[in-house]
């Protein structure tokens, strides 16, 4: 989810440059991305499947198009294998990095530069793709939200008597892990309690997967549970401050130029830090998490 966040100014560059866009991703992206007005397509879950969309995609795209099986014709933002090897089965002139040993699949290779930001990569990589020299990359990313959207958001909130813009959002949940280490704030639950005790309304949004773990961890917070990530994203931006691991709502928070503490422990930042000028780090040295005074601090400066 975070890569989609920090690709979306690489996706404007091309549609800016003239380039039709018609997206592939996971299940979520179509709503996360509703606001943008893109054809999204969500990726089926076996290779014949996914190469059966290329093929039809690929088809229909040529027949409104002569010359769209003369010219590279996909741009690959994830790096993975899978998604080289189902555009070259589907008979698609794909470019991307050189990555996972798949350079043999592409019509034209560019070089993997992963020692910057994710989206100086994404933006870099379209710039090579378009043949130009690379402007400088947006200083916010400028995520849309959908009136409807946001509509249904305040509704929610006025549900629960939450008053937009005067509420914490926390994003406490990291699945999996990084390079082996934990993406969780191990005193994100005590760092509610203490807002909680403070008189200030904190929201908590979990996944479907996540409930019970909300449950257990945050009762004292208001609970949305099922809500869709166009919603989710109105939610983020009508917070007063949304404090986050380094997981994907903190990326969207970011994007939709929420205010946001993003807490980072052991993870490297440089490259998977969200991006923005309403973005805080709050971190220490190598393998040091913030304090619970040091987050609520910068919280309390941020609410009203």
């Amino acid at each position: 989810m975070g890569d989609t966040v920090v690709a979306l100014p690489a996706l404007r560059l091309l549609e800016q440059h003239g380039y039709r866009l018609e997206l592939v991703g996971k299940g979520w992206a179509p709503a996360l991305l509703e606001a943008e007005g893109w054809p999204v397509h969500v990726r089926p879950g076996t290779v014949m499947e996914r190469v059966r969309q290329l093929r039809a995609l690929r088809h229909r795209l040529r027949a409104a198009d002569a010359g769209f099986d003369r010219r590279s014709n996909m741009l690959l933002l994830p790096y993975a294998f899978s998604a080289a090897l189902d555009a070259r089965l589907a008979g698609l002139r794909a470019e991307g990095v050189a990555d996972e040993g798949r350079s043999w699949l592409l019509q034209r290779v560019h070089p993997l530069r992963n020692r910057q930001h994710a989206l100086l990569e994404y933006w870099a990589l379209a710039c090579d793709f378009l043949g130009i020299e690379a402007p400088p990359p947006p200083s916010r990313i400028g995520m849309q939200v959908t009136a409807a959207k946001r509509a249904q958001a305040l509704a929610m909130l006025a549900d629960r008597s939450v008053a937009p813009g005067r509420y914490v959002l926390i994003c406490p949940f990291a699945n999996g892990k990084v390079e082996f280490l934990d993406r969780s704030w191990p005193a994100f639950p005590a760092f509610v309690q203490r807002l909680h005790a403070a008189g200030r309304q904190v929201v908590i949004v979990p996944g479907p997967s996540e409930v019970e773990g909300a449950q257990r961890l945050y009762p004292e917070a208001i609970r949305l549970d099922g809500v869709g990530l166009g919603v989710y994203s109105a939610l983020l931006r009508e917070a007063a401050v949304v404090v986050s691991n380094d997981t994907g709502p903190g990326h969207i928070a970011a994007g939709v130029g929420a205010r946001l503490l993003s807490v980072w422990g052991t993870a490297s930042a440089e490259r998977w830090a969200p991006w923005g000028p309403t973005v805080t780090l709050m971190r220490r040295g190598p393998g040091e998490w913030p304090s619970v005074d040091e987050v609520l601090s910068a919280a309390d400066q941020a609410l009203p």
